[in-house]
Order: C-alpha cells, then sequence, then structure tokens
C-alpha cells in the first residue's frame, strides 16, 4: 500500500485549500484514513480522520473549518481546510489503516503513511 498527498501549496490567512490523498496498492474502502500534520520545531499531530463508513472526527482546533471525505470509486481521501489560520502551517501527512477502531483514530500508530505535503499561511 503507497499513499500519495498532494495539494499543499502557499496560501494567506483566511484562504482555503484542499489536500488530496491517493492510495494505490488496494482498495481504500479498507482503510480508516487519518490527517496529521507537523509544524516547524513541533510533535505532529492528530487533524481529522474519516472511518470506513464515513464517519469523521475532527481535532478541537480544525473544527467547523476542516472537512474530510473520501470517494472509494476514486481510492482517495480529501481534507478540505476553510479560513486558514498561520497556526495551521505545517508539512500534513495521510495515513491509513485497515484496523484502527474509532478510541484510536486520534493516534499515530497507523500502518501506512504517505510522504506529507507543505502547507503555509502566510500573508
Amino acid at each position: 500500500v503507497q499513499l500519495q498527498a498532494s495539494g499543499g501549496g502557499l496560501v494567506e490567512p483566511g484562504g482555503s485549500l484542499r489536500l488530496t490523498c491517493a492510495l494505490s496498492g488496494d482498495t481504500i474502502r479498507r482503510y480508516s484514513m487519518g490527517w496529521f500534520r507537523q509544524a516547524p520545531g513541533k510533535d505532529r499531530e492528530f487533524v481529522s480522520a474519516i472511518t470506513i463508513n464515513g464517519g469523521t472526527f475532527d481535532a478541537n482546533t480544525v473544527k467547523g473549518r476542516f472537512t474530510t471525505s473520501r470517494d472509494n470509486q476514486k481510492n482517495e481521501v480529501y481534507l478540505q481546510m476553510n479560513t486558514l489560520k498561520p497556526d495551521d502551517t505545517g508539512v500534513y501527512y495521510c495515513a491509513a489503516d485497515p484496523r484502527k477502531i474509532v478510541s484510536t483514530l486520534t493516534t499515530d500508530d497507523y500502518a501506512y503513511w504517505g510522504q506529507g505535503t507543505l502547507v503555509t499561511v502566510s500573508s
């Protein structure tokens, strides 16, 4: 299984970006998917996740601004990020796991990880 994250870039505060995570080597419908980010000098942190059944969970810091969705036909997961803030700056990673349960979606022990895409929020 391989994950490819894309869609990062430079955006002004208040702007929007949509990240895409493409899974290859298997069908994404078997996996719970997570988004994490790592800001410079900080630990990696949970951002958002979507279960096999489409249930979503968001960190309090992004709740109401970020939305995760999935397209099983395209083998892709998306992170729509609105009202971006400078604190949202970081490398964003997608992750996949076929055995995650709801209570562990926020922990970073996913089986597979993408390479990360950089999001910079700055004026």
